[in-house]
């Protein structure tokens, strides 16, 4: 059999599954798209209609210059909310992760390993089983319907996420490197800034992306301890679009849609370092 013809078929076949893969994937989003367009009554009309025969963009526009006391100008205040609280999540989760990271993986010290498994089950702990806790703590502090305090919850779990992701991608640089700094003349501090997170930049930014969705999806927190627009996130706020006795679809696809933006955005910019940085996680453990 020809090799030449035989790779070029592989290479069809693989582009062909690539292409399905993508179809399934980008699906949802095609059709939260159109449904965000159609009229109240289009929505469910039978048969359904793929594409709208009079498309509108009002529900953005309610959503971008409604009144605050709606739920759809309310979602404006969300997605600031969002950003703030997934924002000072990443930031205090990588300051101290990584710091943890780089001495669970370059120190070595008795209960290591044991320090790091203690750490890694609250991660895997589920959110119902601390949701009592949690709301009674931060009832006593005043922290209820705060961003600052789902800042605290969300860094609870998030922490320990980086920490196990980072501790993986120090365990692939090599000692020597560090060895080499610090014979330089660099403190332990130094050595890390300077040379083992540019090595291990690939699953910073890894890190930092997931992180990130963490935070930005989170539901079931934000649900309990908010009540107002001043530190709702946007899962609640998309949930607030449903009402009692009817529910506009097309306005949580809207806002579907536009709660989507932002991990795109960052999924895109990171996408160089996304798939390395996995890898070389993956290489130790």
């Amino acid at each position: 059999m020809n090799p030449a013809r035989t790779h070029r078929t592989h290479r069809v076949l693989l582009h062909l599954a690539a292409l399905a893969v993508a179809l399934v994937i980008l699906a949802p989003f095609a059709w939260m798209a159109t449904a965000s367009i159609y009229q109240p009554s289009d929505l469910s009309a039978r048969p359904y209609d793929w594409w709208p025969d009079h498309p509108s963009l009002f529900r953005y526009s309610d959503i971008f210059q409604g009144k605050g006391d709606d739920v759809a100008g309310a979602f404006r205040q969300s997605i600031l909310n969002s950003l703030i609280v997934a924002g000072g999540t990443v930031a205090v989760s990588m300051a101290v992760g990584v710091l943890g990271a780089y001495a669970f993986a370059m120190l070595r010290f008795r209960g290591r390993r044991l320090v790091l498994m203690v750490f890694l089950g609250t991660y895997m702990l589920p959110p119902i089983a601390l949701l009592i806790t949690l709301y009674l703590l931060m009832s006593s502090l005043g922290l209820l319907d705060t961003r600052l305090g789902l800042i605290l919850v969300y860094c609870s779990y998030v922490t320990p996420f980086v920490l196990w992701i980072m501790s993986n991608f120090f365990l692939t640089v090599p000692p020597e490197l560090e060895e080499a700094a610090r014979i330089d003349g660099c403190s332990r501090m130094g050595a890390l800034v300077r040379v083992i997170l540019p090595v291990a930049r690939p699953g910073l930014f890894a890190t930092l992306m997931f992180a990130f969705l963490l935070a930005w999806d989170e539901f079931l927190y934000a649900l309990i301890f908010t009540s107002t627009s001043a530190a709702k996130t946007i899962p609640v706020a998309i949930a607030d679009f449903s009402g009692r006795y009817s529910t506009d679809f097309g306005l949580v696809a809207a806002g579907g849609l536009i709660a989507s933006v932002p991990p795109v955005l960052l999924a895109v910019a990171f996408q160089r370092w996304v798939v390395g940085g996995l890898a070389a996680g993956a290489v130790k453990g």
